[in-house]
C-alpha cells in the first residue's frame, strides 16, 4: 500500500453483502477546519447496513462508491487550516457527520467540532464503539425525553448497543429504568443498572407497566405500538427504529415540505395510536456533537457508564462483523479493529 492509497470498506452500489469490500482508495487530506484521523477502530451499528441496503435513501443518498462506517476513535495525523484545539498525536473519537461516512478506513477526515479527546482510560476499541450509540442515547433521554430524578423510563431492547448506553444514562439522570431482554442478556443490564427487567420470551411487558413517564423505543414493529399503551396521558415515546414523523424531516434533517409530507403519511399509524392514548410521538436521528461527546469521555473517566462491547473484528474480516450485527445477537456494541495497536 502506497503512501498515497489506504485500505477502506467501499460501497459500490445499494444491495446485500455483496454490496460493499475491501479496496484501495485515495488517502483523504483535510481541508480547512478539518483533521486527518489515523483511524484505530470504527463501530458499527444498525445504520450502517441499512444505508447498504438503500432502506436511508430518501434522508441521504450517497455518491457511490463510498467508504462506509460512522464512528471511529484514532490518533490525529494532521490538521487542516484554523484548527486550534487538537494537536498530531492526540487519541480522539467521533461520529462522522450527516452525509458522509468513511470511519471503516485507515485514515478519516472529521470536521473538528465533531471530534473529542478520547477518555484516558480506555482503548481505542472500546472508544470506537461510544460516539453514535452514546450520542443517539443522550440525545434521546435528555433532549427529547427530558429524563430526571424520578422518572419512570421504558426501555424495550436494553442489551444492545444503543440500549446498554441508554440504561446507564437514565439512571446517571435519575430515572427508574425498566428494560425487556431475553434470559441471555438479563445479568448484563441488571449490572448496568436496571430496576425492572422483563424477560420478552415469556412475558409481555404491555400486561405489566403502566403510568411511566416515557418510552425510549429501540425495536420498532409492534414493540414500538405496544409502547404507548404503558405511558401515562401527556408522557412521550421517542424511537430510533419507528416511522420519521414530520418533526424528523424539519429538526433533524433540515428538509422541506416534500420530506415532511412523506414523513407525515409514513408514520400515519403510529401517531394515531400516540393520539389514542394521549402520547405524543417522536422519531430521533441523532446528530454529531463534539462538546456532548466530552461529555460522555467525562462520564466514562468518572466511571458513570461503561461502554460495553460485545465482539471485535480485524478490517480484514469487516463483512463477518457486518453479518454478525445483522444477526441481532449481539449484546452491546460491534467493532472493527483497523490500525495494529489498536489496544494502547
Amino acid at each position: 500500500m502506497s503512501s498515497t492509497t489506504m485500505q477502506a470498506f467501499v460501497l459500490t452500489r445499494y444491495g446485500g453483502p455483496e454490496a460493499a469490500q475491501l479496496r484501495a482508495v485515495p488517502r483523504p487530506r483535510p481541508a480547512r477546519g478539518e483533521v486527518l484521523v489515523r483511524v484505530h477502530a470504527a463501530g458499527l451499528n444498525p445504520v450502517d447496513y441499512k444505508t447498504r441496503e438503500g432502506m436511508l435513501k430518501v434522508v441521504q443518498r450517497y455518491p457511490l462508491p463510498v467508504v462506509m462506517g460512522n464512528e471511529i476513535a484514532g490518533v490525529v495525523e494532521e490538521l487542516g487550516d484554523d484548527v486550534t484545539s487538537f494537536k498530531p498525536g492526540d487519541r480522539v473519537f467521533a461520529r462522522m457527520p450527516k452525509g458522509a461516512m468513511g470511519g471503516l478506513a485507515e485514515y478519516v477526515v472529521v470536521p473538528a467540532q465533531f471530534l473529542a479527546k478520547m477518555p484516558a482510560s480506555i482503548d481505542f476499541t472500546t472508544a470506537a464503539g461510544v460516539p453514535l450509540a452514546g450520542l443517539t442515547a443522550l440525545q434521546a433521554l435528555r433532549d427529547e425525553l427530558h429524563v430526571g430524578p424520578g422518572s419512570r423510563i421504558f426501555i424495550p431492547g436494553g442489551a444492545g448497543g444503543v440500549g446498554t448506553f441508554a440504561i446507564q444514562l437514565a439512571k446517571w439522570l435519575g430515572a427508574e429504568v425498566t428494560t425487556t431482554v431475553s434470559p441471555r442478556g438479563r445479568a448484563l443490564v441488571e449490572g448496568l443498572g436496571a430496576d425492572v427487567v422483563i424477560d420478552y420470551t415469556t412475558e409481555s411487558f404491555e400486561e405489566q407497566l403502566r403510568g411511566m413517564d416515557g418510552v425510549f423505543d429501540l425495536l420498532g414493529g409492534e414493540t414500538l405500538l405496544k409502547s404507548f399503551s404503558v405511558v401515562k396521558r401527556g408522557g412521550k415515546v421517542v424511537s430510533i427504529a419507528g416511522m420519521p414523523e414530520p418533526e424528523t424531516a424539519r429538526k433533524d434533517l433540515g428538509r422541506g415540505v416534500f420530506l415532511r409530507t412523506l414523513f407525515w403519511l409514513a408514520s400515519y399509524r403510529i401517531r394515531a395510536v400516540a393520539r389514542k392514548y394521549g402520547v405524543s410521538y417522536r422519531y430521533l436521528f441523532m446528530h454529531p456533537d463534539g462538546v456532548e461527546l466530552a461529555e460522555l469521555a467525562g462520564l466514562i473517566e468518572s466511571k458513570s457508564i461503561t461502554p460495553v462491547i460485545d465482539r471485535v473484528f480485524p478490517l480484514k474480516d469487516v463483512a463477518e462483523a457486518f453479518a454478525y450485527l445483522e444477526s441481532g445477537r449481539a449484546k452491546g456494541k460491534v467493532v472493527v479493529e483497523i490500525a495494529s495497536g489498536s489496544v494502547s
